[in-house]
């Protein structure tokens, strides 16, 4: 604690709590889903991570280990079990060949909107719940992109 920081409340320890335990509680959902939908749950964040970027940031091996907070070697084994998946592909591009370029496949494709449709039924439940947790936590006066949260 800094001097100019007042001491944490109890209600702020509740609250925290609160949050850690519904942000649980929904990424456990997540893992199941994923499972059921037939793929691994870091093989979900790829697929995810890799759809996502598509339109913004090429998704290169390394972007996607930056995305996925995880070492470059780790990516490139996600890559592989999911390519061995038929779930993405690869390609070098680029004039010295030296950029990896990852994207999904239709099987990918259909596996990731299946999972996403699950887990957006899942948050319009849950998120709620987050949402009055986190604002037990910042207050209700944060705004986000000019909307209040």
């Amino acid at each position: 604690m800094t001097n100019n920081q007042s001491p944490v409340t109890n209600k702020e320890y509740k609250a925290l709590a609160e949050f850690r335990y519904h942000i649980r509680k929904y990424l456990d959902f997540s893992d199941r889903t994923a499972r059921t939908a037939g793929i691994e749950p870091r093989q979900y964040q790829l697929l995810l991570a890799i759809k996502a970027l598509a339109d913004t940031t090429e998704p290169t091996v390394g972007t996607l280990a930056e995305q996925l907070h995880i070492r470059h070697h780790s990516a490139v084994e996600l890559v592989n079990r999911a390519e061995g998946h038929g779930l993405v592909k690869r390609a070098r591009l680029g004039d010295n060949k030296s950029y990896v370029f990852v994207s999904l496949t239709k099987k990918g494709e259909r596996m990731l909107e299946r999972a996403v449709t699950e887990r957006l039924k899942e948050l319009r439940v849950a998120g709620p719940a987050l949402v009055h947790a986190l604002r037990q936590l910042i207050g209700d006066n944060y705004k986000l992109k000019g909307k209040r949260i």
